[in-house]
């Protein structure tokens, strides 16, 4: 072997053996269903979907608070949504997750059925600028990964609903976008809530707690 293909050969391995890093212990048959849905799928995701680390950090969060009433505010085709459902196969939760885009609101559908996964997710087609507001119910986690200028109003939206200890978390906060900033300086001046940045991945994310 030239040493061309040998460091293509060692870049796959590396590359795989981090994809397998990324996954939690499989205890039962859905594990192993949604871990090949995902495995098969980890080059294939377009459409703003959130990378593999995002989705193992969201799911390592609500397993270990135990979270159940998770809402997701854009699906895109359901990377992020199949992970959070994951998770909430583990704790016994729900969530609801809103996709404003017919297309990506079908293919997302149709990959949480593949994944196994359908059963722990409520999938809404709508405008989360109407539909959010209006969500009845508390919640523990929030997953926000719309459109980042309305990111301090959906938050708004949703504090009065998330429950002491519940978490909210933001996508793609390493971004210059319009409305990034205005929501960290908002969130991060709030007394209630305990917030870090997460810029391991390529995106970066805000983690904020709501205290006790």
């Amino acid at each position: 072997m030239n040493s061309n293909k040998l460091i293509l050969a060692f870049a796959g391995l590396l590359f795989t053996c981090n994809i397998f890093a990324q996954f939690p212990e499989i205890e039962n048959n859905l594990d192993k269903k949604v871990k090949s849905f995902l495995e098969e799928n980890a080059n294939n995701w377009r459409d703003m979907n959130v990378p593999l680390s995002d989705g193992k950090l969201m799911y390592d969060i609500i397993v270990e608070n135990n979270y159940k009433n998770a809402v997701e505010i854009g699906t895109s085709t359901g990377h992020s949504a199949i992970w959070i459902a994951w998770a909430l196969s583990k704790t016994g939760g729900k969530l609801i997750t809103i996709e404003i885009d017919k297309n990506r609101y079908i293919q997302a559908k149709a990959n949480f059925k593949k994944a196994g996964v359908a059963r722990f997710i409520q999938t809404r087609l709508a405008d989360a600028h109407e539909l959010v507001p209006q969500l009845p119910g508390e919640y523990d986690f929030v997953f926000s990964d719309a459109d980042k200028y309305w990111y301090k109003r959906y938050f708004i939206a949703m504090d009065p609903k998330l429950k002491s200890g519940g978490c909210f978390i933001a996508h793609n906060t390493l971004m210059r976008a319009n409305g990034i900033k205005e929501f960290l300086d908002y969130i991060e001046g709030l007394t209630n809530y305990d917030t870090t940045l997460d810029s391991s991945g390529p995106s970066g994310i805000s983690i904020s707690y709501k205290k006790e």
